[in-house]
């Protein structure tokens, strides 16, 4: 085994703060939170922290203008807008201090904005466009990707790091856009029209674009989501009939995941190991439901059907958009029966408990292993406990603090 080396007194220090520790232990009991508006008839629900206390989206105010929030402990807080009339958050760091989207300018045009606490930034356009949005952010939120689009309504696809808007490369000639980054920032992706205009699904990396294919029977894809490695996609597929179909691709290979019985589904995110994807998906009567696909059980479940005892008189969960780094959060929209209104929601599934490394529904001694052996590590990977780039001190004590839970 190799050597390791706790810094600055983690554990003493720890272990003498019983509220500090009192943080990192997490019940793994299942709750819906609804997330409720900012005082209009509908929000909605797209990104999560890594340890889901943070949700962004966008909700209508008392005015029934559509403003970007920021939800944590209960309370939303408008993020506001550059000067417009409209805004909506896409995209939180792992932490939850960072938050990215798009806001309207006193002119009316869109521009991608990055919002640290603060006003928002506005982070500007690429060369010859006029219009920007931010589309999803990297874990450390270095890195934010988007669109940029120019007066005749053609797309290009950007990366921003340190105030620099960077093209992506491809063609101007081909509409592009991104829509999501994996953790580290290396790898995008998203959508390009090929020569005959239809979009197909593209991972950047280093500069070199891939086209990541279709289903059989399809003629366009979008990509949606990423792992936190970049190794893992998932998107959407149409036929010619305009039937959307998700899927997974890895390692060249591209899998239908599915209906929940109904004629189309589509993914949004994917877990850090991607071995979780959520979306969307009508079922054999045509409504829309939220549905979670495991490489687990290689099969698309119904969250209505999962987690029935948490609705209550006609709830309903519709749109499951994304889900945390170790699968236990989702985040979404569906129609909350006790407001009548449709609302973003926060879904805690229970699992994994805080600490379980390796997924299997107990904290114990292979989890602290895993945790040893990788100590020192690059993060954005199970061991990365709190997410935050390092497996150090930190990820190594919510182990030992939750040890047992689940067992």
């Amino acid at each position: 085994m190799r050597s390791i080396r706790l810094g600055s007194m983690g554990l003493r220090v720890a272990v003498s703060l019983g509220v500090t520790l009192g943080a990192w232990i997490s019940s793994s009991a299942q709750s819906l939170t609804w997330l409720g508006t900012l005082g209009g008839d509908r929000s909605w629900a797209y990104s999560v922290s890594a340890d889901g206390r943070v949700v962004v989206g966008w909700s209508t105010d008392s005015l029934q203008r559509i403003r970007a929030f920021r939800w944590e402990n209960g309370v939303m807080q408008n993020l506001g807008t550059l000067g417009g009339n409209l805004s909506v958050a896409h995209g939180v760091s792992a932490n939850g201090l960072i938050v990215v989207g798009g806001a309207a300018e006193v002119s009316g045009q869109p521009r991608a904005f990055r919002w640290v606490g603060g006003p928002m930034q506005n982070l500007g356009v690429l060369p010859g466009t006029i219009a920007s949005e931010a589309r999803g952010i990297s874990a450390d939120g270095r890195i934010i990707v988007g669109w940029c689009r120019d007066s005749a309504g053609r797309l290009r696809a950007f990366r921003w790091e340190n105030g620099v808007m960077q093209d992506l490369g491809i063609p101007s000639s081909n509409l592009s856009w991104a829509a999501a980054v994996s953790a580290d920032g290396t790898v995008i992706v998203g959508a390009v029209r090929d020569a005959a205009g239809l979009p197909r699904a593209f991972r950047w990396e280093n500069g070199n674009i891939v086209d990541i294919g279709l289903l059989p029977g399809t003629i366009e894809s979008e990509a949606g989501g990423v792992s936190a490695d970049g190794q893992v996609v998932v998107g959407w597929c149409r036929d010619s009939a305009a039937r959307l179909f998700a899927f997974r691709w890895e390692n060249g290979v591209m899998r239908n995941l599915g209906t929940l019985g109904g004629e189309w589904s589509w993914a949004h995110g994917a877990s850090a190991d991607g071995d979780i994807v959520v979306g969307r998906s009508t079922d054999s009567s045509g409504n829309p439901r939220a549905f979670r696909w495991t490489a687990a059980t290689q099969t698309m479940e119904d969250l209505n059907v999962t987690y029935a005892s948490l609705l209550q008189g006609g709830s309903t969960l519709q749109h499951a958009y994304a889900v945390s780094p170790d699968g236990r959060f989702i985040v979404g929209m569906g129609y909350n029966a006790a407001t009548g209104r449709f609302e973003g929601f926060l879904l805690d599934t229970g699992f994994p408990p805080r600490g379980d490394v390796n997924r299997n529904g107990c904290v114990d001694d292979t989890d602290l292993l895993a945790v040893l052996f990788a100590f020192g590590g690059p993060g954005y990977r199970n061991e990365d406990i709190n997410w935050d780039g390092i497996v150090d001190d930190a990820d190594l004590l919510i182990v030992l603090f939750n040890f047992g839970s689940g067992c």
